[in-house]
Parts: C-alpha cells; structure tokens; sequence
C-alpha cells in the first residue's frame, strides 16, 4: 500500500478531503465577514448565528413544507439576506462613523439573541437534514473514494467565493460600493443612493452566512450551536487572511482547511489549536494579515 509520510494513502487523501470541505466552510463564512467589514467597517458577530439560521431554515422548509435542497439554497439565503436587510435598518445604521466596537458588541447581543430562540424552540440536539438524491453516493477515484455532496460543497463554495470577489473587485457596482465607503458624499453626489449599497451588502452578506449554513446542512448536525463553535475560527481566518480583504478570506480559508486537515493525520492533539497558532504568528511578523494593507 503506497505511503506518504508514512501514512496510507487512502488516510492521507481523505483527510485531505475533509480540510478541504472545512476550508469551505471557513472561506464562504469569512468572505461575508470580509465583505461587512470591508464596505461597512462593523465587525459582524452574529455572523455565526445567521450561519445557523440559514441551516434551520433549510431544514424547516423541508421538514413543516416539504422544500428540496436545491430550492432551499435560493429561498434561505434570500430569507437570512431579508433579515439582515432588517438588521442593518433598525439598528446597525446608527453605528457608522463610531468605533467598530459598539457594531461588535451590538452584533454579539443579536447572535445571543438568535441563539436563543432556537435554542428554545429545538433544544441543543441536533437536526438531520438528508443529502439530496442528486448528490447521494461517492465516486471511486481509484486512490480514494470521494463523497458526491462534499465534492459539491466544494465545488460550489469556490465558485461563490470566486465570484464575490469578481463582483466586488472588478465590477462597477464594487466601485461604487468601495467609493462610498470611502466618501458617501462625493458618490452620493454623482446620483448613487448610497444608504441602499450599504444596507443591501450587509444583506449580501448575511445571505452568504446562510448559504453556507445550507451547504453545512447534510454535512453536520442543525443545531443553534452551530454557529458559534465556528465562529471565533472565522474570526481567525479573517485576521490571518486580513481584515476585510476578500480574496485574502477566500485564499486562508481553503488553506487553513487543508492545514487542519494534515493536522489530523499528523498531530491530531494540535488540530483544534493550529489555527490560532497560526494567527498568532502571523500577526507577530505582519499585523496587517498575509493580504491586508498596512495602516
């Protein structure tokens, strides 16, 4: 049996697979962090929590009315962008121009919030939501076999990630985003409306929590902790990556995924930490983050 490392192939390329699919996740959850801080300066904590709203309202829809998978990841996402839609208008838009702390703590009052009611309504145990038939099954690669859904996962994450940031960097609705951000004024007075910008990129941004949250769905257990046992790794991804660069949240995720996922084999004690052994580094040679612009 060919090794690597010392380790079987197969073992090696599977948990391979399994950082790859955490790296997802890690990249589309930080990319939405990247995109609210990046365009509206507020360190978004209840990211997590729509994360996990976005999984719950999946697996409502399918289990109270009978919504499939490829339906709910157009509805949840449109539902969670509504309510940060709601969000962003009652409360986040009388934070702007203050420290980004008060969005933090603000944020964080949300996430408890959010938690909380799911908390109440299903407990702490978790929901299973099946894979969809489409997806169900592995394909055998001959040195590995390989889940269809995590493949998808994926696949799908890195098209969204790719193009958010082609949205945001080379688009002329980017431009007017990163101009009005940086003088709502002067893009206010060429005819820009720039309070429905900001108000529709944090729902843009909630709606990539939920995304995630329903490509999460068949992986893990729908529970309202699910959100914030992930969250403060997001965290870390984006302070690696660099706060509010997108595709340097797109680029740590998947590799920090992948790190973790060697981790595993190698060390498996250190799995859990080797993220924030890394930031810490990081932000001991670069404070910026590997993609950030220095102050």
């Amino acid at each position: 049996m060919t090794e690597i490392f010392g380790i079987p192939i197969q073992a090696f390329l599977g948990q391979l697979m399994l950082g790859l699919v955490n790296g997802a996740f890690y990249a589309m959850l930080s990319l939405g962090l990247a995109v609210i801080f990046g365009l509206l300066d507020i360190v978004n904590f209840a990211h997590g929590a729509l994360y996990m709203v976005g999984a719950f309202a999946a697996w409502i829809m399918l289990e109270k009315w009978g919504v499939n998978y490829w339906w709910a990841l157009l509805l949840a996402p449109l539902i969670v962008g509504a309510l940060g839609v709601v969000i962003e208008r009652a409360f986040l838009k009388r934070l702007y121009g203050l420290d980004p702390l008060y969005g933090l703590l603000l944020t964080f009052g949300i996430a408890l919030i959010l938690e909380g009611i799911f908390r109440d309504q299903y407990g702490v145990s978790g929901q299973s939501y099946p894979v969809p038939d489409a997806l169900a099954g592995a394909t055998n690669l001959g040195f590995m076999v390989l889940p269809n859904y995590r493949a998808w996962v994926v696949l799908a994450s890195i098209a969204v990630c790719l193009g958010t940031w082609f949205l945001i960097e080379r688009t002329r609705l980017g431009a007017y985003l990163r101009a009005g951000t940086e003088n709502a004024k002067l893009v206010q007075a060429f005819g820009v409306n720039v309070p429905m910008m900001v108000m529709l990129t944090y729902g843009a941004g909630a709606a990539l929590a939920a995304l995630a949250g329903v490509l999460a769905a068949p992986v893990i257990q729908v529970t309202p902790l699910m959100g914030s046992n992930l969250i403060i790794v997001v965290f870390a991804v984006v302070v690696i990556g660099g706060m509010g660069s997108i595709l340097g949240s797109i680029v740590t995720g998947l590799a920090l995924g992948i790190i973790e996922g060697f981790t595993r084999v190698f060390y498996p004690e250190a799995s859990n930490v080797v993220v924030f052994v890394i930031m810490a580094i990081v932000l001991m040679i670069r404070p910026a983050g590997l993609f950030g612009k220095e102050a």
